[in-house]
């Protein structure tokens, strides 16, 4: 059975969709010896090569989804030509494939980034038409007046279209500052920042707390990450309207289970 490429390359974890169509584009994507085009269809019994270097087709690996906390002051990107801190830096080592960001941060935010092995959910998850709702807490500086809060879930026009928040609650604070949790079901650049600063208020501070049905939490550190539960991966996929198995418990793992594991971040 065929399907096209850059959906069976995605499924098995060797890149995004968007990704994996500007491989193809680019031609550094062939097919039993030929380069690929945008449309063709690959099985397991064809040879495919992703920049000259051939991508088994025969097993998909287990699908595999961490959270990340991402502090303030890495890109979410592989590499950076400044040399600043990543993200990708300090996400566990895969044998095969490659981890997937589903969505970024910017520099100056923090909090939840999901990665995944499986590019068709990274995918799903980040379509606009997918509509999954992110959670934010905001510390705003200044006075917010009412005005101003009802402009924001009404509606403001930004320079790329009106925008609104989902909803938006306070969340406590003291002096000149006060916290806000907000929600969104799209993935504009900046929008939260910018949509605060259209109604005249400045950011101090964000983070983004849940990803669709998965939450932050409070004991993963921030630079730390750990793998989703069985349960938080059933609900991931289930947003993003994707089937899920859930792997087979053998008897002798029938056991309490151990915190999640994390990952300390390397000493510079």
């Amino acid at each position: 059975m065929t399907e096209r490429l850059q959906k069976l390359l995605a499924r098995l974890g060797h890149g995004s969709r968007r990704e994996i169509e500007r491989w193809i584009e680019e031609g550094l994507v062939t097919v039993n010896g030929k380069v690929a085009s945008l449309g063709d269809q690959a099985g397991p019994d064809d040879k495919v090569a992703i920049r000259g270097r051939v991508v088994p087709l025969d097993v998909a690996p287990k699908p595999r989804v961490i959270a990340y906390h991402k502090p303030d002051g890495e890109l979410t990107t592989r590499k950076d030509p400044e040399g600043r801190p990543t993200v990708f830096e300090h996400l566990p080592r895969l044998r095969n494939g490659r981890w997937i960001a589903v969505g970024r941060l910017d520099y100056n935010t923090s909090g939840l980034l999901l990665f995944t092995t499986d590019g068709e959910l990274a995918a799903k998850l980040m379509h606009p038409s997918g509509e999954v709702e992110r959670e934010y807490a905001v510390r705003i500086l200044g006075e917010v007046s009412p005005d101003a809060l009802k402009q924001l879930t009404t509606g403001v026009e930004l320079e790329d279209g009106p925008a609104r928040f989902e909803t938006l609650r306070e969340a406590g604070g003291t002096g000149a500052n006060r916290w806000y949790h907000v929600t969104l079901r799209e993935g504009r650049n900046r929008e939260v920042r910018r949509l605060w600063e259209a109604v005249g208020l400045t950011v101090s501070r964000l983070t983004r707390v849940r990803y669709g049905p998965v939450n932050l939490g409070r004991d993963l550190r921030a630079g730390r990450w750990r793998d989703l539960e069985p349960g938080e991966m059933g609900a991931l996929y289930a947003a993003a309207g994707l089937p899920w198995t859930p792997p087979r418990i053998r008897r002798e793992e029938r056991r309490p289970p151990k915190p999640p594991r994390t990952a300390r971040r390397p000493k510079r």
